[in-house]
């Protein structure tokens, strides 16, 4: 045999080894994410106690829900399942300046009620750190209950900053005790998509009112986001809708606040136009999700100057961007909405903009 010959043969069998090395790589890598992958399932949380009254009765109380995207959102952050190119928040140091204005901001409202999507408490992108944290800090004299979304195993992609682990919640705070809370599982797709949407729920907390008229039930959710089709969508908000109709006649006052991750305007290009890039994964509420219920949305909105809830994080926000309104509220026939608005904050600290309600508890039923 002569020597190219041999060099040949050894290239091929380097080759060889090297492939067959990646492939049990990537084969022990996918049955590590599906054995890993679990779901949460429903639990009873335990909310932090809190000195203060019962809530007074019919007075006008405010409710403010915010996705704070797990504090790495600045306006120049893209992230890499959006069409950008960040997997991580992009420092740990920028990452604590944006949670603290994050959490002052959402102090300084001093709502009665407050509810956080997106709250990371050891995960990769967000350097391990307890976002909890910065939140219990600035929202004194409150009570709060935490429940975790989603507990994610290590996604290794981007190949040069890998996504990891991301373990990341809802929180909502009270200015009245919390009697009691659960976390309420949500159903997802199946097969290889559960691994990419990852686990859902929402909560359920439970506020006494002095009259004896009925519980304040307070629900914080945070919907099915990337999907193959609007099925499993439909039915978390369904299951929801469910949860307060019953509450609801068992006399109970229900106020719901979160993440729809669906058009809740309908066409939200109709009030802020079209984007330079079209994209389909925020689609309207399907029509008579609502017929025959005793629950409404409610979807803030000034006609003359509307401002829109959620940018797509393809990114750095600039002006063309995909905007739309997908984050807003429910309330029961028992509530009477005074208003309810977006809260501009020119997306600063996350992809969403807060939103906010001034209810009181009776209405016309």
């Amino acid at each position: 045999m002569t020597k190219g010959k041999q060099i040949t043969l050894r290239i091929v069998k380097i080759v060889r080894v090297i492939l067959i090395a990646l492939v049990v790589l990537f084969a022990g890598y996918f049955a590590y994410v599906f054995l890993a992958y679990h779901r949460i399932g429903n639990q009873t949380l335990t909310p932090t106690t809190l000195d203060a009254p019962v809530l007074g009765g019919p007075q006008s109380y405010t409710i403010t829900s915010y996705n704070i995207g797990f504090g790495a959102y600045e306006p120049d952050y893209g992230f890499f399942m959006d069409g950008g190119d960040q997997s991580w928040a992009w420092t740990r140091e920028r990452l604590d300046a944006n949670m603290d204005k994050i959490a002052s901001f959402l102090a300084k409202q001093k709502s009665d009620f407050t509810l956080v999507q997106e709250v990371d408490i050891d995960s990769t992108r967000t350097y391990h750190i307890d976002e909890r944290e910065y939140l219990i800090a600035a929202m004194k004299d409150t009570a709060s209950v935490f429940a975790q979304n989603f507990d994610s195993p290590f996604l290794a992609y981007p190949i040069l900053q890998p996504h990891g682990i991301a373990r990341s919640g809802l929180m909502t705070f009270s200015v009245a005790p919390i009697t009691s809370a659960q976390r309420i599982e949500l159903p997802i797709e199946t097969g290889v998509m559960k691994l990419v949407d990852l686990d859902r729920c929402y909560t359920k907390s439970r506020i006494v009112v002095a009259d004896g008229s009925g519980d304040l039930v307070l629900y914080n959710f945070h919907l099915l986001a990337y999907t193959s089709d609007g099925t499993i969508a439909t039915e978390q908000l369904k299951l929801l809708l469910d949860d307060m109709e019953a509450e609801y006649k068992k006399g109970s006052y229900c106020v719901a606040g979160g993440d729809f991750n669906k058009d809740i305007l309908g066409d939200s290009s109709a009030y802020f136009g079209k984007s330079d890039i079209e994209y389909s994964w925020a689609q309207p509420i399907p029509e008579g999700t609502f017929d025959g219920r005793s629950i409404s949305l409610v979807a803030p909105l000034d006609e003359e100057n509307p401002v829109p809830t959620c940018r797509n994080a393809d990114g750095p926000y600039h002006e063309g961007q995909y905007v739309l309104t997908i984050d807003g509220f429910l309330v029961s026939k028992n509530i009477t909405v005074e208003s309810s608005a977006v809260i501009d904050t020119g997306f600063a600290y996350s992809d969403h903009n807060p939103v906010t309600m001034t209810f009181t508890l009776g209405g016309d039923e």
